[in-house]
């Protein structure tokens, strides 16, 4: 079973155009890689997959020397299976297992380049920091992310009404009961998460407790891969750091709160690792004064999110194998009373934001608030929309005001800014007498519809 995914038409892009590079694709273990670059290859005459971790007999082939053809020719030997330019796909899986493999795409771009190779690899970061060079300018990345709502709805048969909600507006809201509707599956969504195993098993049985066995395997599997980084940080550590920035989620990060014995150097060094992994997202304050938010970004300041929400109600250890809290807790009531209510919602936000923006780079998450002492001021997310900053306040419910929004747009002078809820889409237009009668505008997105965010 494969479920459409955005980034598969980047992908077709890649495979249709004359100038092809080898392409690296990455993300974070589990979050369907394979599976995209498998769906891909139905598209050519064969697709020829060597996994690296599963199969390491074929890394002899790149041991020799760097020459493609003949590694070419030798792949096609231990497969037997024909690789042949414009009519092959050739997926060099768990490629981390293999370095030379890695050094080797520079030269299929330049003496092979009318093949289509495709790379991937769940701790591909790792083995790229080790490596003096691996193409710059010969390779190109994507980035992949767990599932988004909208592939979510897809996934579970709602493309009809994914695509109602897509002709809607903040001055053409939907109506009550298919807004309603939209609600009660993203709370699905915020338990069941975007990990592709996690869905394909909601699809089969519609069965929380299956669903969370295979988040907790996922968890495992991670865990796991930090003894992988023992050379580079304590696995131990890792683990510890791990689950705390689960409890410390979409507040500023305190390595403090980690554990005692540890010095606030290796915690941060731990907290890097889990982000080069793609398991952890930093939001990095900014004063957003203009663009790029990243020139005036303060790493001093940051909150973190885990990959995935479904991933993170596991590690805050929330049931969901008993049928009737589940739907007491999430599906019947307001999500104002799930627990962790505000920082989960948050979380899922920026996740989404980040998730719907192009795989063709890598992309950040940024927040503000006001840094002097005693102010309460802070804007969940800030984003860069039409060539401009523009602040993104999230709520948990369809209550809550926008007092630092408010703050937010008068001291930098900005006109447009965005609320995310779940309420109905819809706008707020203000005019701030404290700033000589200036014209502030929100618009209002629902959490199920941040993707329509222009």
């Amino acid at each position: 079973m494969y479920f459409q995914r955005n980034i598969d038409k980047f992908l077709l892009e890649w495979a249709k155009s004359k100038d092809h590079k080898p392409l690296l694709l990455r993300g974070a273990r589990q979050v369907g890689k394979s599976s995209a670059v498998d769906h891909l290859g139905k598209k050519f005459g064969n697709c020829v997959t060597i996994n690296f971790e599963r199969n390491p007999e074929y890394k002899i082939a790149f041991q020799q020397n760097l020459d493609v053809g003949r590694i070419v020719s030798q792949l096609s030997a231990l497969s037997g299976m024909p690789i042949s330019p414009k009519k092959t796909l050739l997926f060099l899986d768990e490629i981390q297992e293999c370095p030379e493999a890695i050094m080797s795409l520079r030269f299929f771009w330049e003496d092979l380049p009318q093949l289509h190779v495709i790379a991937a690899g769940s701790l591909l970061e790792f083995a790229l920091q080790s490596l003096p060079t691996f193409g710059v300018g010969r390779i190109h990345s994507m980035f992949m992310h767990p599932m988004t709502f909208d592939e979510f709805l897809i996934a579970t048969g709602n493309k009809r009404l994914l695509e109602v909600r897509l002709q809607a507006s903040s001055k053409a809201p939907l109506p009550d009961s298919i807004h309603n509707k939209l609600v009660e599956l993203f709370r699905t969504y915020m338990m069941v998460g975007g990990m592709p195993e996690a869905v394909k098993k909601w699809v089969e049985s519609k069965d929380y407790l299956q669903c969370q066995a295979i988040q907790d395997d996922i968890l495992i599997t991670y865990e796991d891969d930090f003894a992988k980084y023992k050379s580079k940080c304590d696995p131990q550590l890792l683990q510890l750091t791990f689950r705390s920035i689960a409890l410390q989620i979409a507040n500023k990060f305190s390595p403090t709160k980690v554990g005692s014995g540890y010095r606030i150097e290796k915690i941060k060094s731990a907290v890097q690792l889990l982000t080069q992994a793609g398991i952890v997202i930093p939001v990095t304050h900014s004063d957003s004064n203009g663009l790029p938010l990243g020139g005036e970004a303060n790493p001093s300041y940051q909150k973190m999110l885990l990959l995935d929400s479904g991933l993170q109600l596991r590690l805050m250890n929330m049931s969901l194998g008993n049928a009737t809290a589940t739907a007491a807790e999430i599906l019947t009531s307001s999500v104002e009373d799930l627990v962790n209510k505000g920082p989960l919602t948050e979380m899922l936000a920026g996740l989404e934001i980040l998730r719907n923006k192009t795989p063709n780079m890598r992309h950040e998450l940024f927040y503000w608030n006001r840094q002097q002492r005693n102010s309460l001021a802070e804007v969940d997310y800030v984003d860069a929309r039409a060539a401009k900053v523009a602040p993104i306040e999230i709520k948990a419910g369809s209550q809550g005001g926008m007092k630092s929004l408010w703050i937010m747009m008068r001291e930098k002078n900005i006109a447009k800014a965005y609320r995310c809820s779940l309420e109905n889409f819809g706008e707020i237009n203000y005019t701030d007498n404290q700033s000589e009668g200036a014209l502030r505008h929100v618009d209002i997105y629902p959490l199920y519809a941040i993707s329509q965010m222009p």
